[in-house]
């Protein structure tokens, strides 16, 4: 049974979340606060985490922090707080996706259905490689003729989508759903930013990453 480690102090919260969770056949575990989150993660090693920011003990964002460093494990942030610097600052710290409370359980549960899907297609190819660029999926680490790329989390997600579709021209929108799974606030932009900085990345390597006019982007090799 896939386990999903709910991580909330509020106990109808963590009823509901369960209730529809279960329904769909996932199994459930409950974190109170952050430091048993961060203990259960490491112990039951589930599929996905849904992390509410606002944790005693520990907070969202360093739970989110210590986990990345430590692990792929998908992750889908709650916050009851509509400002938008918490959203942005909680996926740079490698969130997979966000929901604001209150929430649609069905919405909930929609989106642990969609980071599951996109976690479980990244790891039917486990390692990339196209001209001296070598993606290991695994390990979460790109090296440019044997030497390390130093990657943030979306850029190294952007990389890898783009990898898998190699000479596929992919639309902002349809990056966007791939790599970040919701509606971006600021719209398409976050990707034009990122693909500046995986060109200025990959300057030295034989791949690159091509504007289509009036499409999006594409991952190209030297012929």
């Amino acid at each position: 049974m896939t386990t999903i480690l709910v991580a909330d102090d509020e106990r109808n919260i963590f009823e509901l979340t369960k209730l529809y969770l279960e329904k769909e056949g996932y199994g459930v575990e409950w974190a109170r606060d952050g430091r048993e989150a961060l203990e259960k993660a490491r112990s039951l090693r589930p599929a996905l985490l849904i992390l509410d920011l606002m944790l005693p003990e520990v907070d969202g964002f360093e739970v989110c922090r210590q986990v990345r460093q430590e692990s792929d494990l998908p992750i889908l942030m709650l916050t009851a707080r509509s400002e938008d610097v918490d959203k942005i600052v909680g996926l740079e710290l490698g969130a997979d996706d966000y929901l604001t409370k209150p929430f649609n359980p069905r919405e909930l549960v929609a989106r642990v259905k969609a980071i599951l899907r996109r976690s479980q297609a990244a790891r039917r190819t486990r390692k990339i490689e196209i001209g001296d660029l070598s993606i290991d999926l695994d390990r979460r680490e790109a090296t440019v003729k044997g030497k390390p790329v130093h990657l943030r989390p979306k850029e190294f997600d952007l990389l890898a989508v783009l990898a898998q579709n190699r000479g596929l021209a992919l639309s902002r929108e349809r990056l966007l759903d791939l790599v970040w799974g919701y509606d971006y606030y600021g719209g398409t932009r976050t990707v034009d930013v990122h693909v500046a900085h995986l060109r200025d990345k990959l300057a030295s390597s034989s791949v690159s990453i091509e504007t289509v006019w009036g499409v999006g982007y594409k991952l190209v090799a030297e012929s």
